[in-house]
């Protein structure tokens, strides 16, 4: 079973135990998301929506989008921009992010030792942890060999005229 077609399927059991349908609207967007390998935005979902002649509304992805976050098959990410990212999740995928500023550039990585340096620190304080998200904000290597410089290291800037084509 293809990876999009197995979340489809989960998904639709999810709903089914929430009282909800799955809608073709739903499903499309199920396999859009499935066949996306990057960070997107709610409105850039939409977009890649219309653009394949898929009919559904503003609202419809939104939904949708928090649905799929309940459902553990999608994971909401905030990547130092005003608003939210989303990517999907495939089995034990826990990674941690390092952030350009310049160009937004998002960088996954996992490092194990950091993991258990972190689950020590939780058990010596006594804490349980349930989620940790860790992101580290600087300069890419591209826009540091281009001289560039955060305009404020604790945010990205916002990149407004080419950004999808960022992500291809």
């Amino acid at each position: 079973m293809s990876r999009p077609t197995a979340a489809i399927t989960r998904f639709g059991d999810f709903l089914q135990q929430q009282g909800l349908k799955l809608t073709s609207e739903r499903e499309a967007l199920v396999r859009e998301i499935f066949s996306i390998h990057y960070h997107f935005e709610a409105d850039e979902l939409l977009f890649k929506m219309k653009q394949n002649n898929v009919k559904i509304s503003r609202a419809t992805v939104y939904r949708t989008l928090e649905l799929l976050v309940k459902s553990g098959l999608v994971r909401r990410v905030h990547l130092g921009e005003d608003h939210y990212h989303y990517e999907h999740v495939s089995g034990n995928s826990h990674h941690d992010h390092l952030i350009c500023t310049t160009c937004g550039a998002v960088i996954e990585f996992h490092d194990e030792e950091l993991e258990q340096r972190q689950r020590e620190i939780c058990e010596r304080k006594k804490f349980t942890p349930t989620f940790h998200n860790l992101q580290i904000l600087g300069l890419c290597d591209a826009c540091r060999r281009k001289g560039e410089q955060p305009d404020a290291p604790d945010r990205v800037k916002m990149i407004a005229r080419g950004a999808m084509n960022l992500r291809k």
